[in-house]
């Protein structure tokens, strides 16, 4: 199931968040402090934007940027790489790149390549990408409105549809590469690789993913032990109120490996959910005992905020939304697990942790 995340914000309550089960005192300070002052360390020498700030500290001028390699290589053209569909893909030129998920656009704008870059996804939301085109409707891929730009290269992962359109771009001579999509923190660096050796710079890619993994190491580093010694419950919910989408995330929605990056614990796999959503229904709830929930910012906005979400039949009466007790991260980078996944981790963390907070 591919996540939509073209959606508009609504609600009178948008924005507002409550915290899981503070961690009081030192701890909660601590935690801040050593994740902004490692995360500004690693970025040293990396060029570009100032490194990754958590979320507490960021401006509205830099929340939404990817940071690109101060001074990427040029491409050493032509390659011959395999593609996920079990093709053969030969690249010539990175002239004009047109990546197909927002997961694509932000590594290959980090790889140093924006400039290149001629449209993009309807996920693809970070500042720099906002200028483009777009070439995707609800996901679905128009293949004259790509074909019309003139790419040189088309980048995709196997959720991209329909078949039809990527077969007429194929059709029409311009190398496209099918990426296998990332479910977890351990695809980070392999898709990081694949992009970077499809448009000829494998250094780079080499660089951004030992810059990329060293910093979730670092945030990983300042998570502090659970109070009572038992990791928190969180339960991933995907909403979309005006179009009555409320499920349940199981053990393949992709929020798994973050949650337990995290130190939590993912509340809907645990209770047993293997696949990737279910529909919410209270039973589900009360199995999962969430006591917090994360959610997409958007898909919190869609329901009215904390009045609307606690109306959801069976979240009023988990220990979640009983103490109001939730997560947000931005839609257009939750699940991309690419050079920014470090960023939201951070954010996870900082708000699992967080001291104090909304609805308590």
């Amino acid at each position: 199931m591919r996540i939509s995340q073209d959606f508009a914000p609504t609600g009178p309550d948008a924005g507002r968040t409550a915290r899981l089960r503070p961690v009081r005192g030192r701890a909660a300070a601590a935690l801040t402090a050593a994740v902004a002052l490692a995360l500004v360390l690693t970025g040293c020498g990396s060029g570009g934007d100032a490194g990754p700030k958590p979320a507490s500290a960021k401006s509205s001028a830099d929340a939404d940027r990817v940071e690109p390699l101060a001074a990427p290589p040029a491409p050493k053209l032509p390659v011959t790489v395999d593609s996920a569909d079990g093709s053969k893909v030969t690249i010539d030129s990175t002239d004009r790149i047109v990546p197909l998920t927002g997961s694509l656009s932000e590594i290959v704008f980090t790889l140093g390549f924006g400039k290149q870059v001629v449209a993009r996804d309807i996920t693809a939301t970070f500042e720099q990408a906002t200028r483009l085109p777009v070439v995707t409707r609800a996901h679905d891929v128009s293949a004259e409105s790509v074909l019309s730009l003139k790419p040189t290269v088309v980048l995709a992962d196997t959720s991209t549809g329909p078949a039809e359109a990527i077969d007429q771009i194929r059709d029409a001579g311009i190398p496209l590469l099918v990426v296998e999509p990332a479910k977890g923190l351990d695809d980070v660096g392999r898709r990081i690789d694949t992009v970077a050796e499809a448009l000829g710079v494998p250094a780079a890619g080499t660089e951004l993913k030992e810059r990329t993994e060293k910093r979730i190491a670092t945030v990983q580093k300042a998570i502090p032990a659970p109070a009572g010694g038992e990791k928190p419950r969180v339960a991933f919910l995907y909403l979309r109120g005006s179009a009555s989408v409320y499920l349940l995330g199981g053990a393949e929605s992709g929020a798994s490996s973050l949650l337990e990056a995290a130190g939590a614990v993912d509340a809907g796999k645990e209770s047993g959910l293997d696949k990737d959503f279910t529909a919410i229904t209270s039973e589900a709830l009360a199995k999962a005992a969430p006591d917090a929930i994360l959610l997409m910012t958007k898909g919190f906005e869609s329901v009215g905020g904390m009045d609307g979400l606690v109306k959801i039949p069976g979240i009023a009466e988990t220990p979640a939304g009983m103490d109001r007790r939730i997560v947000t991260v931005d839609d257009g980078v939750l699940l991309n697990y690419g050079p920014r996944t470090d960023r939201v981790l951070t954010e996870i963390v900082e708000q699992l942790y967080a001291e104090g907070g909304e609805g308590r």
